[in-house]
């Protein structure tokens, strides 16, 4: 299921390639292990979705709470990032579930439900939020959550509370606020 390769747009937000190195990285695993930060929302068999996959460090992690009968579409607009993902996820004998799509900055063009939606500290880098959380919407399956996390040293309270005044405006209802470190953050669903 990849998509057609596309140019990612010149957009100063997105953060390049390289430098998400600095965060994605061994380290990560002792402050965001994917089963503690994710494992309340998943279930094995699930379809789950990453939004702004990037590297994998979340996608590998998703690849192992759905199981073997699961499947995880990991979104990037950067091919470079859906790359390193697939070598990184091979490595860690979950490719085999894990379904790379490319997107387009204001586009996910996907028409795939999804039990469970992760967009880790990427909504901030988006220019449309209202599309964007229109198209999550339609994107989850009947009694599905979205999890937004943002990082608090790039984002304040006050600009994450507007952003899930987006996501209420877009049909989705903010049904808890989970600790996550380093992290605003708010899961939301389908009205």
């Amino acid at each position: 299921m990849v998509s057609q390769a596309l140019s990612p747009p010149a957009h100063h937000d997105v953060c390049p390639w390289w430098k998400a190195y600095t965060f994605d990285n061994p380290i990560r695993k002792l402050f965001h292990p994917p089963h503690k930060v994710l494992g309340a929302y998943i279930n094995q068999g699930m379809t789950v979705m990453d939004v702004g996959c990037g590297m994998g460090h979340f996608s590998i992690g998703m690849a192992k709470l759905v199981g073997e009968s699961g499947k995880v579409i990991a979104v990037d607009l950067q091919q470079k990032m859906l790359d390193v993902m697939l070598k990184r996820a091979k490595r860690a004998r979950v490719a085999q579930r894990i379904f790379p799509h490319r997107c387009e900055a204001d586009n996910i063009e996907l028409r795939e439900q999804a039990d469970f939606i992760l967009a880790f500290w990427m909504v901030h880098e988006v220019n449309d939020k209202s599309g964007f959380f229109a198209q999550l919407k339609s994107n989850l399956a009947s009694k599905g959550k979205i999890l937004i996390a943002e990082p608090k040293f790039h984002v304040t309270s006050k600009d994450f509370e507007r952003t899930l005044e987006v996501a209420q405006s877009s049909g989705l209802s903010c049904i808890g606020k989970p600790a996550i470190r380093f992290c605003l953050a708010a899961v939301v669903e389908a009205r």
